[in-house]
């Protein structure tokens, strides 16, 4: 079965400085297979038999640290529920005019509607939150870089781990993962 594991906090703003080589090597270390990476930012695509996530984000967290000595969250995802969180997407005009400033941010637990609220209350910009499963749907009109909706607000409000990705990446890692 294939998935997509994102990791968190690893090659953003020059923390936790990983080669792809490097994260490609750990999944295959592991056994996994059809393994590529995309982009600079720690997405993993690999095969795997029999993991379910829980499983598969242990692997992964315990060999990067013992490799790497990088201590950082994976969220995966099998590929038929990246289809679906992009079949759910409740911002389809969003998606076509404005990919880029449309973000899944990928939860690593369910959270409950009332702490999605009180994040929806703490955020004073234009971001448009939306909640679905163990993603949420983020529209930033004024771009991602300068918003105070962050991703440690996020964490905060809803006591999980988080990683963002834009449109963008999710479809780009939707149709590699169905790449044979």
């Amino acid at each position: 079965m294939k998935h997509v594991a994102l990791l968190r906090a690893v090659n953003v703003g020059g923390r936790g400085s990983l080669k792809m080589a490097d994260l490609r090597a750990v999944a295959e270390g592991l056994g996994f297979g059809g393994v590529h990476t995309l982009l600079q930012s720690g997405n993993l695509l690999f095969d795997s038999k029999g993991k379910k996530a829980p499983a598969l984000e242990g692997a992964l967290k315990a060999a990067l640290k013992h490799h790497h000595g990088i201590e950082t969250d994976f969220l995966v995802r099998s590929a038929t529920e990246l289809n679906a969180i992009i079949a759910a997407n409740p911002f389809p005009a969003e998606a076509k005019s404005a990919p880029s400033h449309l973000l899944v941010m990928f939860l690593q637990d369910r959270v409950a509607a009332k702490d999605v609220q009180a994040l929806q209350q703490a955020s004073k910009g234009p971001e448009i939150i939306r909640h679905q499963g163990r993603e949420l749907y983020i529209v930033y009109p004024d771009g991602i870089g300068r918003s105070k909706l962050t991703g440690s607000l996020i964490e905060k409000k809803l006591s999980t781990r988080a990683t963002g990705r834009n449109w963008n990446t999710v479809t780009r890692l939707a149709a590699l993962a169905v790449t044979p």
